[in-house]
């Protein structure tokens, strides 16, 4: 799922990182609306009252909206940086830092929720969009651009192109990309609601608040270390196998 990078994924292993992200970006944004009012997976609201104020010369409210912007930006260099920095360390899996980094953020935001009160809620969203920056980049960095799992404007522009040329065959004649472009972008934008139908059930329902999060970060530890834990046992039946071949070729 998180091992394999760019042209040499499968569909399947795309579809596994679209539901895990797609359900906790669903989770990060139902609950950031819910606790503060305000969008925490994406930044194009934000810009758009960014220019408001700007325009308006309210330049110091416009400021809070520019951190916004600002800390999504700063997330998605952080974890491409990053990338970029361990890719030459063949046995280290590239994308670790950047999963265990936006896990913390939303477990430290969980727990410091029952310790104290939020006096600073522009600083959260500010954690919270730097968290969402980290997701939306490293998972851009595995599939080669293929599956975004923070937003959905772009998802739906997709959707919307892809099933128009399903009724153009003769221009589009590689029915099978199309129709697996389909079901991935349906898979992202159905978890992402299932993911904010969930956080929205713990936040409100079971008054959850925002420990919520750390559900969003349970699963994508258990969806990492899963991933490591599932290559090293193949890794082993494969030098099994090998020296049982090798055992009985002598």
């Amino acid at each position: 799922m998180f091992r394999h990078q760019g042209k040499n994924r499968t569909l399947k292993q795309n579809l596994q990182i679209a539901v895990v992200l797609s359900f906790v970006a669903g989770i990060v944004n139902v609950t950031g609306f819910l606790a503060f009012s305000q969008l925490t997976t994406n930044v194009t609201g934000h810009f758009a009252l960014f220019i408001y104020d700007v325009a308006d010369f309210n330049f110091w409210k416009g400021t809070i909206y520019f951190l916004y912007i600002f800390s999504f930006l700063f997330g998605s260099f952080s974890s491409s940086f990053l990338i970029e920095k361990f890719r030459k360390n063949k046995r280290f899996n590239i994308f670790l830092l950047p999963t265990i980094i936006e896990s913390l953020i939303l477990i430290s935001i969980g727990i410091l929720s029952n310790i104290t009160q939020v006096k600073y809620p522009n600083l959260i969203i500010c954690f919270l969009l730097f968290a969402m920056g980290i997701q939306n980049s490293f998972v851009t960095k595995i599939s080669n651009a293929v599956v975004r799992t923070t937003h959905l404007t772009g998802l739906f522009t997709d959707l919307g192109i892809d099933l128009s040329q399903l009724f153009f065959p003769k221009l589009h004649p590689n029915r099978e990309k199309l129709k697996a472009n389909i079901k991935l972008r349906i898979y992202i934008i159905s978890f992402f609601f299932a993911g904010g139908l969930f956080g929205g059930f713990l936040y409100s329902k079971l008054d959850f608040k925002l420990n919520t999060l750390i559900f969003g970060a349970f699963i994508l530890l258990i969806s990492l270390f899963y991933d490591d834990l599932r290559y090293k046992l193949i890794k082993t039946k494969r030098k099994y196998i090998q020296k049982k071949t090798v055992h009985n070729n002598t």
